[in-house]
């Protein structure tokens, strides 16, 4: 490890505990805080999560302003149950809709800073369980308490069948081997493609968003070359339990967070590009003849800089984009 990595390990790592709601209250101050739930066809969870933030952080205490859902095509009751929780719920596709509509979590993510209004934004997966708020507090903590700091990525064990830290497995087999390889500044946190973090509105709004699963990777890369390693932090959030991914469904998220890669290799020059990587994923099913092969695309589009966007100074206009209403 780089001894300036040591060094930010050491003074840019917190825990949870170590950001009380009193502490982050009295630091608030104006600062307005947006929480973001990216939502597909997670009608089990998503409700008691925006319970558990608008009791504890909302009406409890006024830490968090804004707790907004952005369903992505759910097929189920996601949204429903969102707004009887407590949300302000925003389909995706009704979000700047004069843009060409883009799939995946990233697109999602990009989306939620035309809708919300707060200067801090933090994100929380929508399919987490055992959830506790102390998830929101602890991610706000840093933000609030040292305006150098611009980002704060989430970490934590995943627990695996029980099994103390076997989650991860993409982080592991892939992402952590690529960041040492090619960004060691990055080697120091613990979770790189964690769901929870939480950023500065006048960073997020400049840079990129890889619109599937590199989102985080993508993030994490950028936010280092836009602001540098020193404006990056991370927090213990202790023990992260939602469901896991089939292996087949974690090969498709490694092909797109390896094209992630590839697109900022040749954007930062650390490669010369002799070729164009291919998009396509072969994986294979076991068929009454035998392995059956199945074709997956794993080509990630990228959103740019939402504060490139000219529709992005439009859809901040109180009003103009609807929502549906959150139980009072």
């Amino acid at each position: 490890m780089l001894p300036e990595v040591e060094t930010w390990l050491r003074d840019r790592t917190t825990t949870s505990a170590d950001w009380p709601v009193e502490s982050l209250l009295a630091a608030k101050g104006g600062t307005r805080v947006s929480v973001v739930l990216p939502a597909r066809d997670e009608a089990e969870t998503v409700g008691e999560i925006v319970s558990a933030i608008r009791r504890d952080l909302l009406e409890a205490v006024p830490l968090v302003d804004e707790l907004v859902v952005i369903d992505s095509r759910s097929t189920d009751d996601t949204a429903a149950r969102a707004v009887e929780a407590g949300a302000k719920v925003f389909s995706q596709d009704e979000i700047l809709p004069a843009l060409a509509p883009m799939d995946g979590k990233g697109d999602v993510l990009w989306k939620s800073l035309a809708v919300t209004s707060g200067d801090l934004l933090v994100f929380i997966d929508a399919d987490l369980r055992e959830f506790g708020t102390d998830f929101v507090t602890g991610l706000l903590g840093p933000l609030l308490a040292d305006p150098s700091v611009m980002y704060v990525k989430g970490c934590y064990d995943r627990p695996l069948r029980e099994a103390r830290g076997g989650g991860g497995r993409v982080t592991e087999l892939v992402a952590r081997p690529m960041l040492n390889l090619h960004w060691p500044l990055l080697a120091g946190f613990v979770q790189p493609l964690a769901g929870e973090y939480a950023g500065r509105r006048e960073v997020l709004e400049r840079v990129p968003f890889a619109t599937g699963y590199g989102v985080e990777l993508g993030l994490l890369i950028d936010l280092l070359e836009h602001a540098g390693l020193d404006a990056l932090a991370q927090v213990d959030l202790g023990r992260r339990v939602h469901s896991h991914q089939s292996t087949e469904a974690l090969g498709v998220m490694a092909g797109q967070i390896m094209h992630t890669a590839w697109t900022r290799l040749e954007r930062q020059r650390k490669i010369v590009p002799l070729h164009t990587p291919a998009t396509g994923l072969t994986q294979f099913r076991r068929g009454e003849g035998g392995h059956l092969p199945v074709g997956r695309d794993v080509a990630v589009p990228e959103r740019p800089p939402m504060a490139g966007i000219p529709e992005y100074a439009a859809s901040r206009l109180p009003g103009l984009l609807g929502h549906r209403s959150a139980r009072p």
